[in-house]
Order: C-alpha cells, then sequence, then structure tokens
C-alpha cells in the first residue's frame, strides 16, 4: 500500500512555539486513523497539515504523492482529492442554503450556489450521500436551521462529494448530544468498514467517539507524538495516560467500542 500521508520531522512554530513539533507519520491507502489528545495538544494542526492549508516550518509534508512547498506541486489541484468535514468549513457555508444545495456546491469545489448547472448525475450522488448519512428527510431544510448532528452528517455528506481519496473529520461528534453521537458513531463505522470508502483520519478528545472499523491510532500532547501504530496495539491505559497527563483506565467492549475513565482519587 501507498503512502497517502506522509509527515517526515514536521515543526509548524508560530510566535516562537511549536504547535507541532517534529512529527513523523504516515497514512497509508485504507487505513481509518483517530488523533486523540488534551486541548491545545496539536490535533487540528495536524488535520490542517493534512488538508494542505497549513505548510510546516520544518520537514516535509507529502499528500497523495504532492510534497507541500515544492516545485510542481499545485494545492489548487491537491484540494479537491481532500475531503474535510470540521467547524472551520461549517463556518463558510451560506445558511439560507438548502442541504442538497449545500452538498451539491462541493462538486464544484464552491461553498455556495452561483450559475453553475448540476448534472442529473450530480444530484443523484448528494441524494445517495445524503441518504448514507440518514438526512434523506431533510433535503430541503435551509442548512442554518439543522441541529448540531443534522448539521455534521450533512458536512460529511458534503465532504464525500468529490469522491475524495483522503477524508479528515475534525471532532464530528462534538456538541452532540447522547443520541446524536451514537447515531453519528454508527454512520461512521458502516463508513469506516467499507472498503470503497477513502482512507480516514478523525481528530477526536473522546475514545468513545471511535467508531468500529478504525485501524489505528496517533496519540499526540504537547505538539509530540506520545505514540501511533494499530489501535489494537497503540490503544492502552498507559499510552492514553500519558497523553492526557493523568492515570487513565481504557477498555474495549464486545461492540468494538471504547471507553476511558480516570482512577479514583485517594
Amino acid at each position: 500500500m501507498s503512502d497517502v500521508l506522509e509527515l517526515v520531522d514536521v515543526s509548524v512554530v508560530r510566535e516562537g512555539r511549536a504547535l507541532v513539533d517534529q512529527v513523523s507519520w504516515s497514512v497509508k491507502e485504507g487505513e481509518r486513523w483517530v488523533i486523540l489528545g488534551p486541548n491545545g495538544a496539536g490535533k487540528t494542526t495536524l488535520l490542517n497539515l493534512a488538508s494542505s492549508y497549513l505548510f510546516p516550518t520544518k520537514g516535509t509534508a507529502t499528500i497523495l504523492g504532492g510534497t507541500l512547498g515544492k516545485p510542481g506541486t499545485d494545492v489548487f489541484e491537491l484540494r479537491p482529492r481532500i475531503g474535510v468535514a470540521g467547524i472551520a468549513m461549517a463556518d463558510k457555508l451560506p445558511k439560507r442554503q438548502t442541504v442538497l444545495q449545500t452538498v451539491l456546491t462541493a462538486a464544484y469545489g464552491m461553498t455556495a450556489t452561483w450559475q453553475e448547472e448540476y448534472e442529473d448525475i450530480d444530484e443523484q450522488r448528494a441524494r445517495a450521500f445524503l441518504d448514507r448519512l440518514g438526512m434523506t428527510d431533510y433535503l430541503e431544510r435551509r442548512f442554518g436551521t439543522l441541529s448540531e448532528g443534522e448539521r455534521k452528517r450533512t458536512l460529511i455528506a458534503r465532504a464525500l462529494m468529490t469522491d475524495p481519496e483522503l477524508l479528515l473529520l475534525d471532532e464530528p461528534a462534538a456538541g452532540l448530544d447522547l443520541g446524536g453521537r451514537e447515531d453519528l458513531v454508527r454512520r461512521l463505522g458502516r463508513l469506516a468498514r467499507d472498503p470503497l470508502a477513502p482512507s480516514m483520519v478523525m481528530v477526536t478528545h473522546h475514545v468513545e467517539e471511535i467508531a468500529p472499523g478504525f485501524t489505528h491510532v496517533l496519540m499526540i500532547r504537547q505538539g509530540k507524538v506520545v505514540t501511533a501504530g494499530p489501535i489494537d496495539l497503540e490503544l492502552t491505559s498507559r499510552n492514553l495516560s500519558l497523553c492526557f497527563g493523568l492515570p487513565l483506565v481504557v477498555e474495549r467492549n464486545d461492540h468494538d467500542r471504547w471507553t476511558a475513565q480516570g482512577l479514583p482519587l485517594r
């Protein structure tokens, strides 16, 4: 399998502070990664690097065969091959647009409808992705009227619209209630287990949000990698405790879901 994403000794420095520090990490075709870490650890910075919207201060970042900052790598050709769903994208989308329009505009790499004409196949694909995310009953609803969970599912459908080779999910379950989280995790699990789905990277703070089908984990703390590798081997109580800076116990249940809790104070 070839590398979809490869970071080699990457640092991102802003105002003298390293947001990520000498990070080396690779994602291969078909892998589904989760990035875990506390607030300010560098998770979103890694995702911004992976989406080509942020360049490293030091080191090399290669995405889908193109090395950022290297002659011959055109990020405007690279970005349509990367699907991104997160809060930053939600803020760019017109609130008055319908759910269907919100997903359709991704086919042209736009955030709002203008004078473009969509083919029947575009609308069929948009409807299919929305159906997959449980949004068929909301096609004509305005994006700005959706609940947080409905908005998150619409964003994922939109990110899939361009048939990306790499799908990046920035805290897709943040702000959801228990029911909304479990519904989203169930749908992400279906996507993660689909052999035709793109390689995936999801950022989260919570192991409970990891869907079945995710294969690898990267843990980061204060800009440095704590551990990275197969989730079965690396998502341990010891590693999670090092990552979050307090004693934690992580367990996996019979349904391939994870839970974590702190040890009681004495």
